[in-house]
């Protein structure tokens, strides 16, 4: 039975208790129709959750193997005991966690190679170490640290000396494969709603891999991302490098002061005029914020996301700080490591979101199909980092509204008002155990807009419509509760559905009840978050840290915050 009249607080407060779910959090309605899907899709519910198969008691356990079966011990080699020594030495070495286990896997490596040598022959190495080495050297390249691994030198002949370097390769290498794929920041120390895990591969793979190959040099690369995302972060990296002792004059630091204008004088403005490489002629004051001094300011504005206005504020003398040689490059650090959090096959057609850049982007390959303002969620419920795959859309969706919402705006209201929810024509729903619900019924007025777009996730969020699309004239478009509100969502669904669909059929289901549209196929979805990104025209982009990550990903590599 659903009630539409009066609710009192105290009933709305019994519904905390029964009914949970994050602030974006919609619960399936039985309501809606399947459009243009089976008629089993209405009961082909999506969920997280993987089915366990119950326990075969039928079978009996396994036997114990009897002591002759077990491995027999090998007689080691002097070169292969003076390899194992070296191992016995570094796993009883102190250490934390991290390291005990990292060195323990690597002795199990060479136990399963019987001590044998893999980067040494005849006192000399081998091709693949030669290979391997040379791409250690270019660790830099990719902000790989391996200070605490060195790259050994190999010197005497000497089987303790052979075994000591080898080892110390190995760990090099594998090493260099941890970090670059992965290894060196947890995402959930930075936040607990970054779920984007790495694909960190372990020592055993990394090593085995690495000697097998063809070219090791070339497999030890390629824990890199290989991400155009990543690819041209990490030149603009070089490029960085390279110009920073002929740049850093005129990277000086730009003292904070008074908002300028066009037309003001300020002791900055010579400062910013070498910022922008602007010339002085003879009939200009150099103190003076001139017109061309404002339309430099204003492009730089826009190449970061700020409002281009051409006046210089506060905001803008920041990311004109974050330009400065030494910050900047940490920026671009911070931004490649990020990337290493994301899947390494993200998919030919996918979506990804941008938080920093308030913007939503279909790719075919690495071709723009579709492109899109979005509002994310607040810095107090920042939208969760993660990926996943959008299975369908539903045409006026229900609003069931989450918990947290309803204790923190609207009981406020109730208390005030036993009317209120009534008025704004919300339904309250009685709940088995004396508790309710409260949901908003489809309409122009529902805080999901028209649609919503579906990929069922541990973070109940999703992307959808909304009524206020008056947010999206902003610059900065953190409003929401940690959904994703899309512009022009309709073209969206055009573009997801594929062939058959067009924006206008979309739109024709609007009215009426809730309608599930499944998608032709699962689409890759991955909302990410990189305040540096170099864009279609080559130009790198930076964007404001709206929820501190970069902070902290500089922090915990060590660099500047």
């Amino acid at each position: 039975m659903i009630v539409r009249g009066a609710v009192s607080a105290t009933a709305i407060s019994l519904a905390l208790a029964l009914v949970a779910g994050s602030a974006c959090a919609q619960e399936a309605s039985p309501s809606f129709r399947v459009v243009n899907a089976p008629e089993s899709a209405s009961r082909d519910v999506p969920a997280d959750a993987q089915a366990i198969a119950a326990p075969n008691t039928s079978e009996r356990p396994a036997e114990m193997a009897p002591a002759s079966a077990q491995k027999p011990v090998v007689a080691l080699n002097s070169q292969q005991a003076a390899l194992k020594a070296v191992l016995d030495a570094r796993v009883a070495e102190r250490g934390t966690v991290q390291q005990r286990k990292f060195r323990e896997a690597l002795a199990a490596f060479y136990e399963a190679r019987q001590y044998a040598p893999v980067w040494i022959a005849d006192a000399k190495w081998n091709d693949k170490a030669s290979s391997a080495i040379a791409r250690l050297e270019r660790a830099a390249d990719d902000a790989l640290n391996l200070r605490a691994t060195p790259i050994p030198a190999l010197s005497g002949k000497d089987e303790a000396a052979i075994a000591a370097a080898d080892v110390a390769l190995s760990e090099s290498i594998a090493a260099y494969a941890r970090q670059a794929s992965g290894a060196r920041v947890d995402p959930l120390t930075i936040s607990k709603q970054i779920t984007a895990k790495p694909d960190v591969v372990d020592v055993s793979r990394a090593l085995s891999e690495v000697s097998s190959a063809a070219d090791a040099g070339a497999k030890l690369a390629s824990y890199n991302p290989q991400h155009s995302g990543y690819q041209h972060l990490r030149d603009k990296l070089a490029e960085l490098r390279h110009a920073a002792p002929a740049v850093a004059q005129t990277k000086k630091r730009i003292p904070t002061g008074p908002v300028l204008k066009a037309g003001m004088r300020d002791d900055r403005v010579p400062l910013i005029r070498a910022r922008f490489g602007l010339t002085l002629t003879q009939d200009n004051d150099e103190l003076v914020y001139d017109t061309k001094v404002a339309a430099a300011v204003a492009d730089f504005q826009k190449q970061n996301g700020l409002p281009a206005s051409g006046t210089l504020t506060t905001r803008t003398i920041d990311a004109l700080s974050d330009g400065e040689p030494e910050r900047l490059e940490d920026e671009l650090i911070a931004n490649m490591e990020r990337w290493r959090w994301m899947p390494r096959d993200m998919g030919e057609e996918r979506i990804e979101v941008n938080i920093p850049d308030y913007t939503v982007r279909v790719y075919r390959g690495e071709k723009i199909i579709h492109q899109a303002r979005v509002i994310v969620g607040k810095p107090q419920t920042p939208t969760p980092i993660f990926s996943n795959a959008m299975q369908f859309l539903i045409v006026n969706p229900y609003w069931n509204v989450p918990p947290s919402i309803i204790k923190k705006e609207m009981l406020p209201k109730l208390k005030e008002d036993p009317d209120y929810l009534k008025k704004l024509g919300y339904e309250v729903i009685p709940q088995k155990g004396g508790g309710v619900a409260v949901r908003q019924p489809p309409g122009e007025r529902n805080a999901l807009g028209w649609i919503k777009f579906m990929f069922p996730n541990e973070h109940a969020v999703y992307l959808h419509d909304t009524p206020t699309r008056n947010l999206f004239a902003n610059a900065k478009r953190a409003f929401s509760h940690g959904c994703v509100r899309v512009d022009q969502p309709f073209s969206l669904a055009e573009i997801v559905l594929g062939e058959g669909w067009t924006e206008e059929r979309v739109k024709a289901l609007k009215g009426g009840g809730e309608r599930m549209v499944k998608m032709p196929r699962p689409l890759q979805i991955h909302i990410g978050y990189f305040s540096a990104f170099v864009d279609e025209h080559g130009k790198l982009q930076l964007r404001e840290d709206i929820y501190g990550y970069s902070q902290k990903v500089r922090a915990a590599l060590g660099l500047s915050v």
